[in-house]
């Protein structure tokens, strides 16, 4: 218990926002297959948190996107929501506060990697969006939102898709260069059932950036979304 507590605490700190309720914090990153094999049936997890935290989040960036592009039509609004609040965008987003580390999965779940499961990770930061709106209100829960999000939108508004960076990147880079963009694996590690890849992209000869994934293409899009940060 001492351990969770420790992880409670320092995912608090991380947040900048420390709960009145911890309960509500703790049921957010319970997965299900922990509360599966909980010897307390009634277990909480954190699929009623991640639809909850799922309307806030298309609330709040409905909002802001409305009132601050108001030359952008409907299409193009609904355009930028869907990238923003897309799974890739907040898996990104769960892995900048290392979410993935304070998940309480299943013994199953964790040992075939899904602590860095898009998807898990995704729903998690959904869920933590809605204990965050129950414990403190819609305010909170805004400025948390748009203080992670404020990139991703103006990137989405300039027609950048926010979960394709490798298209992203080529598209920022064919005016600049006539050289070929290259994706290498330099390393893959781990069993075959949990194997992850190491993946430099190239212009030419020059590394412009490396990511690594569970995939090669999770690996690709992260060297893309790197280059692309590095400018």
């Amino acid at each position: 218990m001492q351990y969770i507590e420790d992880h409670i605490k320092e995912l608090q700190e991380t947040l900048n926002y420390k709960f009145k309720d911890l309960e509500l914090l703790k049921e957010a990153l319970t997965h299900s297959s922990y509360a599966n094999e909980s010897k307390t049936k009634k277990a909480k997890y954190n699929e009623r948190l991640e639809f909850l935290g799922d309307s806030i989040l298309g609330l709040v960036v409905s909002e802001y996107i409305f009132m601050t592009y108001k030359h952008l039509p409907e299409g193009e609004l609904t355009k930028v929501r869907a990238n923003v609040v897309c799974e890739p965008s907040l898996a990104v987003q769960a892995r900048g506060i290392n979410l993935g580390k304070y998940l309480l999965l299943g013994k199953g779940e964790d040992f075939t990697g899904g602590r860095q499961r898009e998807s898990i990770l995704a729903d998690a930061f959904e869920a933590l969006i809605g204990a965050i709106y129950i414990d403190g209100g819609i305010e909170v829960t805004k400025r948390f939102i748009l203080g992670k999000f404020l990139e991703s939108i103006d990137l989405a508004t300039k027609g950048s898709l926010f979960r394709d960076y490798k298209t992203l990147l080529q598209e920022l880079l064919q005016s600049k260069t006539s050289e070929k963009i290259t994706y290498h694996v330099v390393r893959e590690h781990g069993p075959d059932h949990n194997k992850s890849f190491d993946v430099e992209v190239l212009i030419g000869n020059k590394v412009i950036g490396r990511g690594s994934g569970k995939s090669k293409k999770e690996a690709e899009q992260r060297a893309a979304q790197e280059a692309i940060k590095r400018g």
